[in-house]
Parts: C-alpha cells; structure tokens; sequence
C-alpha cells in the first residue's frame, strides 16, 4: 500500500525523487540582519492590466450597461431587447447610420405604435450578465435621443426583474430632451430590496411615438465619485494588495490583433460621446470608456507609480503584422512621444496642455516606459531596429525615464539583440506549479549583475495544462491552492533577487466568472456583476506586500538538507524582520531560525499562515476566504527559537529587532 506521503506527492504533481528529502526534519535558517544584500525595490510588486476576461468592460470600469453605444454588431442590437406588455405594440431598429455623431454612428429606434399606462413599450439591456442591485443605492442613469415629430413624455427608466414583475427603482422623465442631448436621472433602490444580479435595465413608454437611442449608460457609485469611474468593490480589493505600480494599457490590448486594432490612446480621451472604442483581440469590442487619462488616475487612486506600455510597431500573432524600422516607423516614434508628453507634459506643451483641460494640471510621475509587448514573437527580426528608434527619440526628449525592451533573457540569444542597452527587460514567466517551485531556488541567482535589471511583467503559476492549451471555460477561472504555493516559491525568488528583479507582476489579474465571459486562466480576482474573490495567489500576493521590508538581509539555511524556500527583509528604521517561509512538501518542516547581527528580539511577534486542507482547494464567489491567511500573536520568540510549519503552507514572521 502507498504510504500518505507518496499519494501526497502524486496528487501534488511532484516526482518522489524530488522530494526524497521532504520527511520531516529540523533545519536552521541563519539570518544576518547587519548584512544588507540588497535594498527592496520601491516599485517591486505591482500591478498588470489588459482588456481581456472582460476585465474592463463588465468588470472594474464602472458602466453597467452593455453595448451602450451599439457598436458590438453592425446588424443587430445585442444585449437589447424589446419589451412589449400585452395589447401593446412596437418595434426595435438598430440603423448603423442614425446615432449621434460620427464616434457613435449607431442609434437603436424604438418605435410605437399603440401603447397604453397599462400596456408599455420600451428596450431593455441585459447588462454584463446581469445588473448588481443593492439597497439603498442610487444609481446615474443617461442617455442622448433624437425624437421624432411625434414622439412626446413621458419616458419611464427602471431597474427591475427580467420578468418585469419587480421594481427595484424607478424615475419618469415627464418631458425628453431631443437633438442628441443628454437626458439624465437618478435610480434609487429601497431599504427593503435584496441584492441580485437577476435584473435588466427598461426605458419604456406608455404611449405612441418614436425616438431614437445612443449611449445609454447606467453607472453605480464610483471609486472616489469619479463620473467616469471604476467599481468600488473590486478597487478596494486592488488596493489591499498594495501596489507600487499599475503597467497598462496591456499586454495584448496594446498591440491588438492587428496594426489598425491596436490601442489607439488619442481616440480614449474626453468626452465619452467622442470615443469610438475600438475591436478588442479578446473577441469582443472596446467601449474606451476606461482609456488613457482613466488608466493614469486608477493608478494615481492607488497611489501606484504608472508604467506606460507604447504601441512599437508590431502585433499580435498570428498575423504578426509590423511596420518596418526607419521611416515607416516615424509616425509611431511621434505618437508615442506625444502621449509621454499627455502624461508628464507641462501647460507649454500641445499634450500637456489637453491633459490639463481634460481635468488634470498635474503631470503624472512617470518613470518607466515599456517599449512594445512581447515582441519575441516578432519573427521579422525588427525589434531591434524598432527598439533603438524609440530608445532614441524618448531618451533624447525625456532623457530621465527608464526603457524598457519587451525581449528579456528567457528568450533565445537570437532574440536578445540590443544595439541600445535597455535599462529593464520585461521577462514574462507561465509556468507549472512544480517547476516554479523547483526553478525558484536558483533561477534569479544566476543573473548577471551587469546587465540590464529585470521587469517580470507577467507571471503566474498553472496546475498542469498550459493556459494556451486548455480552454479558458473548462477549470474554475482562478487558481487553486496548489498553484498559489508556486507562485509563492516565484515570490520568494523574485524578492531575494530584488537587486536584479526591480518590479514584478501577476497577470492576468481580473476575470468575470460568468460563462462566457473569459478567455484565460488562471486570473487573479474572480468577480460577477454584485460580488467578488481573491484567489488563494491573491492572498499570498496580498500577504508578502503587506510583510516586505525595505532591505533583504543575508540569510542561508543550514545542518539537514530542508524543502523550505525563504526570503528575509528588514525595515531598519521601524524595526522590523520580515521572515518568509513556504513549506512545499507533504511532510510538516521544523526550522530554527537564528537571528543575529541584532542587539534583542522582542519576545512576542506576529504570524502569518496560508494553509488548506487539499491542494485542489479554490476560492470563490460562494466561497470566497476559503483559502485566506490566519493571523495570530505568538510568544517565545528569542535570538534562537523553533517553529514547525504545516504540510504546504505559506508562513511570515514579523519580528520586532532592535
């Protein structure tokens, strides 16, 4: 019979031999606090952001209705439907060419011809799966209308049940505005309703006419009351991971699936009316609702440093198409100049002063511009060429930012041609839980210290299949237990070789759980249109940036040969040793950890442990702290002292030092 240990290994997905040395076992963790390794970088862990699993749109932007502009398909208005009582009679046209102006050209008619207090007409919108209802709420409702000459109020706007048998909220517009003007109310729930996402937004009418729609919106309270703004739940649940910095627009979403489909960051700004949005690469369309300046204050809201991705000439495969170096290339050297410029530009300045009229005087503390995405798919070879004439143009312009070239040092020596040295290389990491925890130890280590310093822009832990063969709707949309003890092993690594590794990132981060809604996994954050979850990753993630130290001090395990994986920071001024420590085996670890370079040790410190019963365990929107840390105080805590960390498990000591 198989003993427990060996089941354990073989659900884990780790060979035997790999983990010959897992029984348990006493070992000693010698921390040197006066001898400074490195210094923490003040941007290592932040955040990465794309259009992708509706991460925007139907996720942490704000606007609840879905395809409010009628651009998702040119033939027929989706996620719109006609909604005719009894007795009643109407009808639904989307007319391509009857919207607003030449941004939103699409306007949706809705036409009746007998209707009655009793027996209503109106278009209904589905929203991204549904609309969150919740007591006490007052929702921001708009919309523009062209009216036809015998059109007159009143004009009904409601929350309710798809079946219409339940009001949430309601406001009747007695007269409406024509000739594309804005027609604005507020929705506001009762005490007494129960929160649900089983609701349509109605504008309805009791009577005989015609108007036409564009740009019907509905918002929730914002994140800071922004009129343009982001989801509150999910922005607190950004912010309690503390970042040190947000790289957007993307990803893929800067490059989109062709040249003409990539992120077009003129069009995102201003007026919502004005924006056309644009194809995502995702399968689905852009709103821009959430375009440059909204990107910079989301950032600016969580008091994270932005990292601008620029659009460099190349998109995605597999049409892989590029613009060729020299001339070709110019136009995109400008843009992407000029949006630095929108960014950190001054009231003299063409971009800087729109920056300005658009509502924000500041400029945006820019430092790190990345050059492209991914552009080691690039199988033209132009990268380089591609990469020094924007290296040349911002540096000469902006000579204090910080470049940084897509092709880092996973890739092929081919691939790593760089007649510009770049002063970051973004390195993008997707790897099994089990070889992240076996690659950790020694991968960062082995870097060279002369060269250029590492950007892992995007990385995460998969059980077994990769994401890219596996389709995106068949596991549970973020991560388990057993990946997250993966990335735990990356964060370790990551944080140890903080001099080398300046800034890190998850991705993807966000992803809306409904079906149908994603293109990848695992993701970060798991939401529907009411709630959200973090992943167990999230809350390792979560966890280590709430323990980081400014400084990583020498530490090195000792006596028998020990699974556990560690890193060690300090905060000098606070007084303060960050231990980490991730026991990956099925056995439970005993370590001694010997603290010296310190004059005392407080007595008491506080602990912090992710643990679950099964490797399989998840997080979700049913269960959504599953798998979460316990904090607790402990005592006995001396110079030299002993703690015993549970089978697969996540564990942080914050030990006051002196």
């Amino acid at each position: 019979m198989k003993t427990l240990a060996t089941l354990l290994v073989a659900c884990a997905g780790w060979s035997l031999s790999t983990l010959a040395i897992y029984g348990q076992s006493t070992t000693r963790l010698a921390i040197q606090v006066d001898a400074v390794v490195a210094p923490v970088s003040p941007t290592f862990s932040g955040m990465m952001t794309e259009e992708i699993n509706h991460s925007y749109d139907g996720g942490l932007y704000g606007e609840l209705v879905r395809n409010r502009s009628f651009k998702d398909d040119a033939k027929t208005p989706r996620h719109w439907s006609l909604v005719q009582a009894p007795g009643a009679v109407g009808s639904l046209t989307l007319d391509p060419h009857g919207g607003m102006n030449a941004q939103l050209p699409a306007g949706l008619t809705l036409a009746v011809k007998q209707a009655s207090p009793q027996a209503r007409v109106g278009l209904a919108n589905e929203g991204y799966w549904g609309f969150p209802v919740q007591p006490k709420t007052t929702y921001r409702a708009s919309f523009y209308a062209s009216l036809g000459d015998d059109f007159s109020g009143p004009l009904r706007v409601s929350l309710e049940s798809p079946d219409g048998q339940e009001i949430y909220a309601q406001v009747t517009l007695k007269s409406v505005q024509g000739g594309w003007v804005k027609n604005t109310v507020e929705l506001t729930t009762g005490r007494s309703v129960k929160p649900t996402t089983a609701a349509r937004l109605v504008l309805s009418v009791d009577h005989p006419g015609r108007i036409t729609f564009s740009l019907v919106s509905l918002f929730p309270p914002t994140w800071h009351d922004r009129p343009n703004g982001n989801r509150v739940d999910l922005m607190q649940s950004l912010a309690d991971m503390r970042p040190t910095f947000l790289r957007f627009p993307g990803g893929n979403f800067l490059e989109g699936d062709r040249i003409a489909n990539r992120f077009p960051w003129q069009a995102t700004l201003g007026d919502i009316t004005t924006r056309p949005g644009h194809p995502g690469c995702w399968g689905y369309y852009s709103t821009d609702g959430l375009g440059l300046l909204e990107f910079l204050e989301w950032a600016e809201d969580l008091k994270a440093q932005p990292v601008l991705a620029v659009y460099a000439g190349y998109s995605l495969p597999p049409k892989g198409e590029f613009v060729k170096p020299g001339p070709d290339l110019a136009p995109y050297v400008t843009d992407a100049l000029d949006e630095i410029e929108y960014v950190i530009g001054g009231p003299e300045t063409k971009w800087g002063a729109r920056r300005i009229a658009d509502g924000h005087p500041a400029p945006f503390p820019l430092k790190y511009v990345e050059i492209g995405n991914e552009d080691w798919f690039d199988e033209s070879g132009t990268y380089d060429g591609r990469f020094t004439q924007f290296y040349d143009a911002i540096k000469a312009k902006y000579p204090q930012l910080q470049l940084i070239s897509t092709v880092g040092n996973e890739q092929p020596a081919t691939k790593r041609v760089h007649s510009r040295t770049p002063d970051l290389v973004d390195e993008h990491y997707y790897r099994k839980a089990a070889d992240f925890i076996h690659e950790a130890p020694e991968r960062f280590e082995q870097y060279d210290r002369h060269g250029p310093k590492i950007f892992v822009g995007e990385w995460a832990a998969y059980e077994q299949v990769e994401p890219w063969k596996e389709p995106a709707d068949k596991r549970s949309p973020t991560p388990s237990y057993r990946a997250a003890l993966g990335d735990a092993a990356w964060l370790l690594a990551m944080e140890r070789n903080s001099d080398i590794v300046l800034m890190q990132c998850y991705a993807p981060m966000l992803v809306n759980v409904n079906p149908g809604a994603r293109q990848w996994r695992p993701n970060l954050i798991g939401y529907d249109a009411l709630h959200h979850y973090g992943s167990p990753s999230y809350h390792v993630i979560s966890l280590f940036n709430a323990y980081t130290g400014t400084e990583v001090v020498r530490a090195q395990m000792t006596g028998a040969k020990s699974p556990v994986q560690y890193s060690v920071t300090r905060d000098a001024q606070a007084g303060w040793l960050y231990v980490k420590l991730l026991n990956p085996s099925p056995q439970a670890q005993t370590v001694t950890l010997d603290i010296a370079g310190v004059k005392s040790v407080a007595n008491k410190a506080t602990t912090a442990v992710i643990a679950a019963t099964s490797l399989e365990a998840e997080n979700s929107l049913a269960e959504p702290t599953k798998v979460a840390p316990v904090t607790q105080k402990i005592s006995g805590v001396s110079p030299s002292f002993s703690r015993t960390l549970a089978p697969y498990s996540v564990s942080v000591f914050k030990i006051h030092i002196h």
